[in-house]
């Protein structure tokens, strides 16, 4: 927690209690302030409350993902400009030579203005084959200043097309970095959300609300288990195996806005990663993921597929089997091991549905703590997680 926010968190606390009162005191002593314990909130409140927490964080990670989708195209956008001013350096060197060729073809040209024409040359000359063979040289010659000339036009017209292209691309790129500024403004607008939301609860608030919420998150759980949406246990394919045991050794790191490994991620930068590393590459956001990628039915989930959350898929976890799955779950949570129905669930996908199933599979060990913290991003010991200080210059 950065120090502003510690503040912030030790004045609502104050802020909270409620009836805070001073001690009786003699006339001379400074006075003390004796809080209170702070307020027991009914179910209907404290269901208000992970409501509107829930709110800000999707909030929040709509806006990441958009961030990283428009960081995704500004990447592309930098190499395609970077090939296109590669490719017009080359044209204009060839512009160069072409021209330097058509000068001394011009040159020729005056030297030789006076010279008898190829057919009277023909007519006069003591050796008809000689002036046969020389006519064939001089048609050689015509030729080649004919392709010179072409090539000049052609590299003047595409070094033309060229600079064109080069400078939209600038233009596009340079309107992507203002959108991304822009997009990275409204992350930073979203989390103060719901740092503020956090800094208004004082500890025993904010540990019922964690409490509140892994209830919630255990009934779920155990409806969709019992629904028999999940059937039985699947071996994933070679990739799908290096893909979970990607994700497995990231637990423990830190969420972080924008950020793909290797110190930290975002729910996306570690489905992204786990199977970049893999040998599959798949695109960078969530949504991407849903709308790129071959969907599964929830019945079909092996280990390794990507589980989809929400209405407009601003959440993604990797499946590690058993009905659990490997997630970066929001700000100020880290890499962990979650129920499926942690969240609300959209659908399933698939980055490599060729992929044979293994003959045999031993899933991962996990280290001691996997499951441990809140999945909903928000630490009932410590409040609010700030994002880590260098994600602002990103």
């Amino acid at each position: 927690m950065s120090g502003r926010l510690a503040r912030l968190v030790l004045v609502c606390i104050a802020a909270t209690a409620t009836g805070a009162a001073l001690a009786p005191v003699p006339a001379t002593a400074v006075p003390v302030p004796v809080p209170r314990p702070g307020p027991v909130r009914d179910t209907a409140s404290m269901a208000a409350l992970l409501t509107d927490l829930q709110r800000f964080y999707r909030d929040a990670e709509k806006a990441t993902e958009a961030y990283n989708a428009t960081e995704e195209a500004l990447r592309r956008q930098r190499a395609e400009t970077d090939r296109l001013n590669r490719d017009l350096a080359r044209t204009r060197l060839s512009l160069h030579d072409s021209r330097g060729a058509a000068g001394r073809l011009a040159r020729q040209q005056y030297q030789s203005s006076t010279d008898l024409s190829p057919y009277l040359r023909l007519l006069l000359a003591r050796d008809p084959q000689h002036a046969v063979d020389q006519g064939h040289v001089i048609g050689r010659l015509a030729r080649e200043r004919a392709a010179i000339i072409g090539r000049l036009t052609g590299s003047e017209r595409k070094a033309h097309d060229l600079a064109r292209k080069a400078r939209e691309a600038l233009d596009e790129q340079l309107a992507l970095a203002e959108r991304r500024k822009k997009e990275r403004d409204e992350v930073r607008e979203r989390l103060r959300e719901v740092e503020e939301l956090l800094a208004s609860l004082n500890r025993d608030q904010l540990a019922a609300l964690a409490e509140f919420e892994r209830m919630g998150a255990q009934r779920a759980q155990e409806r969709f288990m019992a629904s028999g949406a999940l059937s039985g246990a699947r071996r994933p394919s070679a990739e799908g195996e290096r893909a979970v045991r990607y994700a497995v050794r990231q637990l423990g790191k830190p969420y972080e806005w924008g950020a793909e490994g290797p110190k930290s991620y975002d729910c996306s930068g570690l489905t992204s990663q786990a199977w970049a590393e893999a040998g599959t590459p798949i695109p960078r956001t969530s949504q991407e993921q849903w709308k790129r990628l071959r969907p599964v039915p929830l019945s079909e989930l092996r280990p390794g597929d990507l589980v989809v959350y929400f209405p407009q898929a601003t959440h993604v976890a990797l499946y590690l089997g058993d009905g659990m799955v490997v997630q970066a779950p929001r700000p100020g949570a880290q890499v962990k091991v979650s129920p499926i129905a942690a969240n609300p669930l959209l659908g399933a996908v698939r980055p490599d549905p060729d992929g044979k199933p293994l003959r045999r599979y031993v899933p991962p060990e996990l280290p001691e703590g996997a499951t441990d913290g809140s999945d909903e991003g928000y630490d009932p010991e410590g409040g609010y997680a700030a994002p880590a200080p260098d994600a602002s210059t990103r």
